[in-house]
């Protein structure tokens, strides 16, 4: 919304905003030029809250002037929409721990951890956990529930600083149109795995090469002098440094069928492709109704993935090499404590892992009860995320000690994250056991699950954002099945290049540029310091204080006015000062076009927050000073006139008048 010069007649209110047309009028505390009774304005709260005013039908009504509209609350009219709210609390919750716990708990901070130094890991871990982490989410999931509002409409808090909400909505996006590449994997794998011998357990495929080999005797070739010597049917041990496992060669022959480069897309994989429409089709019809069906979905992307996990841990336990590989992953090396990437790589984990800087956590508090006790949600939320994240390190370490066991090797050969975790180190692992087909199936279910539960709720608060943008006076019988339509079939004709043979090469630019490390800690550095220095943290903290009852800690005002946005900028400059040049592989270099193209993807939200500034202050009027206290008024919504008013009853008494022609007035005073 842009702010607007006030007219020489028009009272200095704040306008509840109703639509996105009616003019901004801004509050600088003087006295209503209209022949307002009174001659000014009552004290305002001393932290700037909302503060009652009545104004009689005649004389001052709506402040005088020809918009008498101007200023004036008439409660939910005809234009506004009660917005909709979780049917039950624990809809919330669920939804939160299907989009935070997702596919990076289990595939990421495992190896994590056992990079950096087991057990020690967690010392940097909790430390950012409770100096940014929990900061943050609590942060997001709050202006959300007091705005009521999802990633843009939500900075209406204060205005100049909107551009915030557009760069998580690009950020949003762009995590939309590439992560659901890994569920079509996953769906494409899954299906593969209803198969008496699973496809990537045998060399003798169609996608095979001579170089393929189903066992390693790497324990035989360790003897240098073995060299010549043939070990497995007609190859040597030279031959076997350069042999490939039947899995690589399903993932990069079969799956990617990958080309030499960017450069080269190749033809379309009708395969992946039906899978990454089936895919966008069950996020389409899980979410089109809004929060009160996914809602009830979630239950189920967020518990059943649980369930696999222990019944992967049970049958991990109780295979061969276990124990060893569960000790890799937690013995503590106390030397890793000196290094600084350990530090950084705990805040990046955390920053991926909660979710924070999406704009989706916002748009799930939204929908939450103005009253809600978010400030224990974010607590119980955080537990469950990391908790799950440790947990899911003793699934996945079990499985690979016992891989090393069966393979003769040590476990850090074996180790993988990411993609290759997922694709090619748990497959072979599962290949190797007794009735494969059911632990792939189990394992790749699960995969699904934790990708849909994010999937979903990223597209939700993507479309809760534009549709924000449009008020009640806009309303149409299908408006949100319609944006999430638009939005899933534009997100699919995107993906269409990343099914392609030089797809890998597309997705690995859009997750190492468009929703990296760098553009997360920029949004929530930004977020910091907005909410506590532009509009206050003291203030913020009494309007969270009037939503849940009470006042949460001063550790919450410390951190977002000090502690996070340090811990934030430094992370973002360590990144930027170790930036290295995308590899695949660490084989295959970018070129540098596609070096270019990923900084556009990450300049394109990060730039969305200078260039909207300077944007709004350059269209403003008057001193710089008078802009900004413009630019930086709060706009609030029709349901702060509900929940933020004392009893109307009680206001009657202010003015002379009947009941009949009073009407409720709010101002806000930075």
């Amino acid at each position: 919304m842009e702010k607007q010069s006030l007219p020489a007649s028009s009272c200095s209110l704040v306008l509840l905003e109703e639509t996105k047309k009616s003019p901004l009028l801004l509050s600088n505390g003087g006295s209503c030029s209209g022949g307002c009774s009174g001659g000014g304005y009552p004290p305002a709260a001393a932290n700037g809250s909302l503060v009652p005013l009545t104004a009689a039908g005649s004389g001052c009504g709506a402040c005088g002037g020809p918009d008498k509209k101007a200023g004036v609350v008439t409660g939910a009219g005809p234009e506004y929409q009660e917005r909709e709210t979780w049917t039950r609390q624990m809809d919330f919750i669920m939804s939160c721990v299907g989009f935070a716990v997702g596919l990076g708990n289990v595939w990421r901070f495992p190896y994590l951890c056992y990079k950096n130094g087991g057990g020690v890991f967690l010392i940097p871990y909790l430390l950012i956990v409770f100096v940014g982490g929990i900061p943050i989410f609590f942060l997001e999931i709050a202006l959300g529930q007091f705005m009521k509002a999802g990633s843009i409409n939500v900075w209406n808090i204060a205005p100049l600083f909107k551009g915030l909400g557009y760069a998580s909505m690009v950020i949003v996006f762009f995590c939309n149109t590439y992560y659901i590449m890994v569920l079509a994997w996953g769906f494409y794998y899954l299906i593969n795995s209803f198969n008496a011998t699973l496809p990537w357990s045998t060399c003798d495929n169609e996608w095979n090469t001579p170089s393929c080999t189903e066992i390693f005797h790497h324990q035989d070739c360790k003897n240098a002098s073995l060299a010549n010597t043939t070990i497995n049917g007609n190859m040597t041990c030279a031959d076997l440094a350069d042999a490939r496992s039947p899995i690589i060669e399903f993932w990069e022959n079969k799956v990617l069928n990958i080309s030499s480069g960017l450069d080269e897309p190749g033809q379309f994989n009708w395969e992946l492709t039906l899978c990454l429409m089936a895919v966008w089709v069950m996020v389409y019809f899980c979410i089109w109704k809004g929060v009160k069906s996914t809602g009830k979905i979630v239950y189920f992307t967020a518990t059943f993935p649980y369930v696999v996990l222990i019944i992967l841990l049970v049958r991990g336990v109780t295979l061969p090499g276990a124990y060893e590989g569960i000790m890799y992953y937690i013995k503590p090396d106390w030397s890793k404590l000196e290094e600084a990437q350990v530090w950084i790589d705990a805040g990046t984990q955390i920053f991926f892992s909660y979710a924070i800087g999406l704009g989706a956590l916002t748009a799930l508090g939204s929908y939450n009860r103005f009253n809600n006790d978010c400030y224990k949600d974010a607590f119980v939320l955080a537990l469950i995320n990391s908790g799950t994240s440790f947990f899911a390190g003793f699934v996945v370490f079990s499985i690979l000690g016992f891989m090393a066991a069966e393979q003769g090797v040590d476990i850090s050969q074996v180790a993988e994250s990411g993609p290759g975790l997922a694709f090619i180190a748990y497959p072979m692992a599962v290949s190797l056991m007794p009735v494969a087909p059911l632990w792939a199936a189990l394992f790749f279910f699960m995969l699904l699950l934790l990708g849909l539960g994010s999937q979903f709720v990223g597209v939700e608060g993507f479309v809760t954002g534009i549709l924000d943008l449009f008020p009640g006076k806009h309303h149409h019988r299908y408006k949100r099945e319609i944006a999430v339509a638009i939005c899933c079939l534009l997100c699919f004709v995107i993906d269409l290049s990343m099914v392609t043979q030089g797809g890998m090469y597309v997705f690995q630019l859009f997750d190492y540029y468009s929703a990296s490390g760098m553009t997360l800690l920029w949004q929530a550095f930004w977020e910091c310091i907005v909410v506590a220095w532009v509009y206050g943290a003291d203030r913020f903290m009494d309007d969270v204080a009037r939503m849940i009852g009470y006042r949460p800690f001063p550790w919450m005002k410390w951190c977002w006015s000090f502690i996070t946005p340090c811990v934030c900028m430094g992370i973002f400059l360590f990144h930027l000062a170790n930036y290295k040049p995308l590899t695949y592989n660490n084989v295959y270099v970018y070129p540098w076009w596609g070096e270019v193209i990923g900084w556009c993807l990450a300049l394109s939200s990060m730039l969305c927050i200078p260039i909207s500034l300077l944007h709004k202050l350059f269209r403003a009027k008057g001193t710089f000073k008078e802009r900004w206290a413009h630019l930086t008024s709060p706009v609030w919504g029709a349901h702060h006139l509900e929940y933020m008013a004392p009893d109307i009853k009680s206001l009657t008494s202010l003015s002379p008048g009947t009941d009949d022609n009073k009407v409720i007035i709010f101002e806000s005073v930075m």
